[in-house]
């Protein structure tokens, strides 16, 4: 079960991209707390809803912190700010205004299949992993 304080990234799991990035994210955090919620599972739905994400079509990921959730650029930045690893020099792209980060961001998301491809069945977590996973 997971529990509702903790860190969450909702993410496609049938992105291959996305799934990349949980991946990245499992072999860099910081401090692994984080839990991974799948956008197609109940939980993912349900979450994705109250925030006016389309689960079936989702613009982007979402990320909950004490209680706040972000979004697109936003979202990175704040999983990046936990994470250390090669791509936290990414940080560092904080500095360009709002609009233009998520400008691109959402150039990438509404491509990420024809650019990194697309999983026939969502990302399956190690056994190692598992626990910090809701994927039903």
């Amino acid at each position: 079960m997971i529990d509702m304080n903790d860190p969450i990234y909702v993410f496609d799991g049938n992105c291959v991209l996305c799934s990349r990035a949980v991946q990245y994210v499992l072999r860099h955090e910081n401090q692994p707390d984080m839990k991974f919620v799948a956008i197609k599972s109940h939980l993912g739905r349900k979450i994705a809803r109250q925030h006016n994400v389309d689960p079936d079509d989702p613009h982007t990921f979402i990320y909950l912190e004490d209680g706040k959730a972000t979004f697109s650029s936003d979202a990175g930045f704040a999983v990046l700010k936990k994470v250390g690893g090669p791509m936290a020099f990414l940080r560092i792209a904080r500095i360009l205004p709002r609009v233009i980060r998520d400008w691109i961001y959402y150039r990438i998301a509404r491509n990420r299949y024809k650019m990194f491809g697309r999983l026939e069945t969502c990302y399956v977590p190690t056994p190692e992993s598992r626990a910090r996973f809701v994927l039903e």
